[in-house]
């Protein structure tokens, strides 16, 4: 992954966009990594996966799984999964 600190993101904004087209980038600041950079292409990609992994959560649920949103949240309240 391409390292860049965040004073050099800043300078060279439009090469950053260039290159973050082949490669995300990371982003450090005072030596710490802070941010990594994607395209917009990659991040759908991201986000495509993330629905499908919410998609293939649902897709063998029975009524036996489901539970009504109140009493989940009064148990929450009462501390029972904490």
């Amino acid at each position: 992954m391409f390292t860049l600190n965040a004073n050099e993101a800043k300078t060279n904004f439009g090469k950053m966009l260039l290159k973050v087209q082949s490669e995300p980038i990371q982003i450090k600041k005072n030596g710490t990594p802070v941010a990594v950079i994607v395209s917009s292409e990659e991040y759908n990609r991201f986000e495509e996966l993330k629905m499908e992994l919410v998609r293939s959560r649902f897709e063998n649920i029975d009524e036996n799984d489901l539970v009504d949103g109140n009493d989940f949240l009064d148990e929450l309240d009462s501390g029972k999964y904490d």
